[in-house]
């Protein structure tokens, strides 16, 4: 299958395979069971997937896509041994996927032409966002570009802290103020900081607190507009942090943030701990949102551009 050959960096593939070993062997556990004494796909292997999936926290939707899919397929190819199923399953769920993430980007690059590209990263406390602000930094910065830090998550003087050691661990600026601060002012300086500065990337931290999601969607809205004010059409990319680790959690973090605001992004992060990575196919399937960035790991180097063909070819790939 040529879209699964020759296009892996071996040092990153490898941190990958590692991320997801747990979810990749919970399903093949799972799926040999299934197709034990089986020797064509036929209703009960497909019943038995359908399970199977659902329970690797796919999702209910995305897993019927899947069926109908491999259905299809059985249909047209009249015989389909179960040896097949794998070769199958990666090429549908790399379809699906494709439908919604549609580059095929492996390094953290930034749209040609804006200057600075501003990302706003939201999320709840606790999923990895300030982790995922940090790294992302810390990949824009090992590119060559200027990076500045904004922390708008004012609600929290440990956020702000935070921030803070990620921004003195990359050696990049910070804009902050006090915690209780308005965080519609602290993006306005980190822009206005940012122009002057000639930077790149910039990067804003928010409050993730969801107990009234009025008060977020008032202030996520206030905080976009005066970014307009100091650079036209910011933010660029609304970066939502989801911790795969909470398998569906996950996704009702998801439609509680895609209704305070319009999110363009995410990021799912903590899959090495966690035998959740179909939650990773689900939520981009889904929501229609592009999956840009996913956390395998505790490292600095663990948070990785999302590819559809890696994380598929990792996830299903049985050779070691």
């Amino acid at each position: 299958m040529s879209l699964f050959k020759n296009i892996f960096s071996s040092k990153k593939k490898e941190s990958l395979d590692k991320g997801l070993e747990k979810s990749k062997s919970s399903f093949f556990s799972k799926l040999s069971k299934a197709v034990a004494g089986k020797t064509k796909v036929d209703d009960d292997v497909l019943d038995n997937l359908e399970e199977i999936l659902v329970t690797s926290d796919v999702g209910v939707d995305t897993t019927l896509k899947i069926i109908d899919r491999i259905e299809a397929r059985v249909s047209k190819d009249k015989y389909l041994g179960t040896d097949e199923l794998n070769v199958i399953l990666r090429e549908e769920i790399a379809a699906l996927l494709s439908e919604t993430n549609t580059g095929n980007e492996t390094e953290f690059v930034v749209p040609k032409g804006v200057k600075p590209y501003v990302i706003m990263v939201v999320g709840v406390n606790g999923v990895g966002k300030t982790t995922t602000i940090g790294k992302m930094a810390y990949q824009f910065k090992k590119q060559g570009l200027k990076v500045v830090l904004g922390a708008a998550d004012t609600f929290r003087a440990a956020a702000i802290d935070q921030l803070q050691v990620w921004a003195d661990r990359v050696d990049i600026p910070i804009v902050k103020q006090k915690m209780g601060s308005d965080p519609a002012s602290v993006a306005f300086d980190t822009l206005s900081s940012a122009v002057t500065q000639n930077a790149d990337v910039v990067i804003i931290d928010t409050a993730g607190r969801l107990h009234n999601k009025v008060n977020l969607m008032n202030e996520l809205t206030k905080v976009k507009r005066v970014m307009h004010k100091v650079v036209d059409n910011t933010p660029h990319d609304v970066m939502l942090v989801l911790d795969g680790s909470t398998g569906q959690n996950a996704f009702e973090q998801a439609k509680q943030f895609t209704k305070a605001t319009e999110v363009t992004s995410l990021a799912v992060t903590k899959l090495d701990g966690t035998a959740k990575g179909g939650v990773v196919i689900g939520i981009s399937d889904q929501f229609q949102i592009p999956v840009k960035y996913i956390g395998v790991g505790e490292g600095i180097e663990d948070l990785q551009v999302f590819n559809k063909y890696e994380f598929v070819d990792s996830f299903f790939n049985l050779k070691k």
